[in-house]
């Protein structure tokens, strides 16, 4: 998946309809109305960092959800860190000194299972800068990998970057090394498949040169072996020798039996529920590979799930791989199915492209919301709802407006 985090300042005209659809799918996977926090870590949602509450200089970063950055956070510096599985809204706890949340005021002092990166202190790739980057004269796009939710400059992956002909995954290669199983599966599901890295010419000389004396110590141990047989006193009688022979020839077929039935767990497990991981091994181990890695999005179908392959995803802190929902292919179509989908407003958008439909329901949305609120103020204050209030709400619906039109959601 490949877009650029953050937000920079742009013209309205220049905002492409690809960004705009993929800005408004991000949203409307999340609730723009009520904070998350009390759904927990959820599983997928829009997350947002403010820079004003939290500054990169602050001690620890945090991290907010939609309608607290809408509600709590509205005309602050923030910046949108598109989407984080198992996120926990932090708005108000402790990091926030003297912020209260206003959606829900009561939450932890900290959410202990939340992740967090360099993004969420603006800073992006392997190089940790900013984006945008205003030293980096380079117009090179940003791509998400899909394990550690970094974004990496395309020339930074280590791998010549295609444009893709279907949408695609990206696992950066700091990731395929920390579960190098995966390494496998690049080899035969990789778009394009990963093949192995052709080493210098000195580094196969010096193997073959200690292959050579390997085999020269196991020749002179063999011949040491056979010398030193050959000088042992043999048995006294045939008798004897067959009592040897059987001996052996009984313990021999029990130690198999046992090997094949109580061989390494590993072992024992992949041949008994077909672990895949091993077929494609073919037995020998995978070759040390470097450099990103893209994968077609049916990718995850392929991964085996086998006891003992299970083991080792939540070993490698990537048991989400198994998981066909956890994508943010799947998040976006759920957001654009669910609620903005079955809007009732969509019936009366007919004429429009999906696009348009999602602004019209997105800001009518926004609206009244802000208009209950506003009458809601006017209630509780006690005040008349007087023409100058009316163009004043209005006023600061537009400066909204047009703070995120320059913010430019990508």
């Amino acid at each position: 998946m490949s877009a650029a985090p953050g937000e920079s300042p742009r013209d309205e005209a220049a905002v492409s309809e690809e960004e705009l659809q993929r800005a408004l799918s991000v949203l409307a996977g999340s609730d723009s109305e009520n904070c998350s926090y009390p759904r927990g870590y959820v599983k997928r949602q829009a997350v947002f960092a403010c820079n004003t509450c939290t500054p990169s200089s602050a001690a620890e970063p945090a991290g907010v959800c939609l309608a607290c950055a809408n509600k709590c956070h509205d005309g602050h510096d923030i910046f949108e860190l598109y989407t984080k599985r198992n996120f926990r809204c932090d708005c108000g706890n402790e990091k926030f000194a003297g912020l209260q949340c206003q959606l829900n005021p009561v939450k932890d002092k900290r959410n202990v299972r939340n992740q967090y990166n360099h993004n969420f202190r603006g800073c992006y790739c392997t190089c940790d800068r900013p984006y945008p980057d205003t030293e980096d004269q380079d117009d090179d796009e940003m791509i998400q990998c899909v394990v550690c939710e970094d974004w990496l400059h395309g020339r930074h992956l280590g791998c010549s970057v295609e444009e893709p002909e279907e949408l695609q995954e990206m696992v950066c290669e700091a990731c395929m090394d920390k579960a190098p199983f995966l390494w496998t599966y690049a080899a035969h599901f990789a778009v394009p498949p990963v093949v192995t890295i052709s080493r210098p010419e000195e580094e196969e000389e010096e193997e073959e040169e200690q292959q050579q004396e390997d085999v020269d110590v196991e020749e002179e141990d063999v011949e040491k072996e056979e010398s030193s047989q050959s000088t042992n006193e043999e048995p006294s009688t045939s008798e004897e020798r067959g009592t040897q022979q059987e001996v052996v020839n009984r313990s021999s077929p029990c130690k198999r039996t046992h090997e094949e039935m109580n061989g390494s767990p590993t072992k024992a497990e992949g041949k008994a529920e077909g672990c895949r991981l091993k077929e494609l091994q073919g037995g020998g181990a995978a070759e040390v590979q470097e450099g990103a890695v893209f994968w077609p999005y049916s990718w995850r179908s392929e991964l085996c799930t086998c006891t003992s392959c299970k083991k080792a995803y939540v070993a490698a802190d990537v048991p989400f791989l198994m998981d066909q929902s956890d994508t943010v292919l799947a998040y976006e179509k759920k957001g654009l199915d669910e609620p903005f989908g079955q809007h009732p407003l969509m019936a009366l958008t007919g004429a429009m492209n999906r696009v348009q439909q999602l602004e019209v329901i997105y800001g009518f949305n926004e609206l009244t919301t802000s208009i209950t609120a506003f009458f809601e103020q006017c209630v509780s204050e006690g005040k008349m709802v007087t023409e100058e209030a009316v163009h004043q709400f209005f006023e600061e619906l537009r400066a909204r407006k047009r703070r995120r039109t320059n913010a430019g959601y990508q």
